[in-house]
């Protein structure tokens, strides 16, 4: 029987001493995408696509007004982590309904998620990274809960200062503690002060990707839409987090079973998308969002099509939006290439 990650990342600590926060959780994740599909009642989570077809349709009328009000130009839809394909499916429905066709391209490591995407989506083109997606027209991209599981770094403060944070293993489990000093210059100033015993997390992984994202859009045209859990300003706080068959799990223990993720810096992203050109609008809620591109209309307009399924839509629309549901925490960023228009919801 093959060993276990776990089994595998404690040889590594044995052998090379403690891995960095980063480290851990892309090994964990990527192990744990690879081997299963996630979502669903079966699953360990729940996404927005999965709750109601009222969310991608609506991000795919988004896409489709902004792609008229730009010219109707030959353009190519894109999403990152696509989970099952249902956001791309509901999504295509809408805009060829607008009277926008684009080309699919998926960019999807998970063999397992890959099968599950070509049973909704079977004329997808499927990519490993941005590498190989088309160069020679706009693109419209949409990562739904992509970045938040993207490896990031933790700095915590100590009464030494800010020390980078190492995993170790002690026998029974995986341990997070201190590990080299951190330049004060690395810690943004108005967090350098912070009490001791503070963390604040970082993913390069996440600004990398997102960099060369803009740099297509300011190269080709087209906008890109990211609805992710996470927080407008940099600030300190601990958020990684392991899920696991709905509950909160242990992040520590059985990596590669539960789903690692932690909050997005919405505001590093968005400086990193400026660095290259692009227009970057918002953040703003997902129930803001979601109501200012109409999702009361299309509640009616199904609720009256299916009279008896009206009460499953309503709840729907407010696990979507409500502020205590993802209405809040879900925020929504917007990039653009310099000379497209702005998206409804985002101005």
């Amino acid at each position: 029987m093959p060993d276990s990650l776990s089994q595998r990342l404690q040889r590594m600590i044995a052998h090379s001493g403690p891995i960095c926060v980063s480290h851990y959780m892309a090994e964990a994740n990527a192990h744990y995408y690879a081997t299963r599909d996630p979502l669903g009642a079966a699953g360990d989570f729940t996404t927005a696509p999965e709750i109601s077809q009222m969310f991608g349709e609506l991000i795919g009328l988004c896409l489709a007004d902004v792609w008229a009000r730009a010219g109707k130009p030959e353009a190519a839809y894109v999403e990152l982590g696509p989970g099952r394909g249902t956001l791309a499916a509901d999504a295509l429905r809408a805009m060829r309904a607008a009277g926008l066709s684009p080309d699919l391209h998926l960019v999807e490591t998970s063999p397992v998620l890959r099968s599950a995407q070509a049973e909704r989506v079977p004329e997808a083109q499927w990519h490993h990274d941005l590498s190989t997606l088309p160069v020679d027209r706009p693109l419209l991209v949409v990562a739904n809960e992509f970045f938040d599981a993207l490896p990031a770094r933790q700095l915590i403060r100590t009464a030494r200062g800010w020390h980078q944070r190492l995993v170790g293993h002690d026998g029974s489990r995986f341990v997070p503690g201190a590990g080299p000093a951190v330049p004060e210059a690395a810690i943004p100033p108005h967090l350098r002060a912070a009490p001791e015993g503070s963390v604040i997390e970082t993913s390069p992984a996440s600004l990398a990707y997102l960099r060369l994202l803009a740099e297509r859009l300011a190269a080709q045209g087209g906008m890109a839409l990211i609805v992710d859990y996470g927080h407008d300003r940099t600030s300190a706080g601990e958020t990684l987090q392991a899920v696991r068959t709905h509950a909160y799990a242990d992040p520590w223990i059985e990596p590669g079973e539960s789903d690692l993720t932690v909050h997005v810096d919405f505001e590093a992203l968005a400086g990193a998308a400026r660095e290259s050109g692009v227009q970057v609008l918002g953040p703003v809620s997902q129930g803001k969002f979601l109501t200012s591109l109409g999702i009361d209309a299309r509640l009616a307009a199904l609720s009256q099509t299916a009279p008896a399924r009206a009460e499953e839509f309503r709840v729907a629309r407010d696990h979507l939006v409500a502020p205590g549901e993802m209405g809040r925490l879900f925020r929504v960023l917007a990039l653009a290439a310099p000379d497209w228009p702005v998206p409804e919801g985002l101005a």
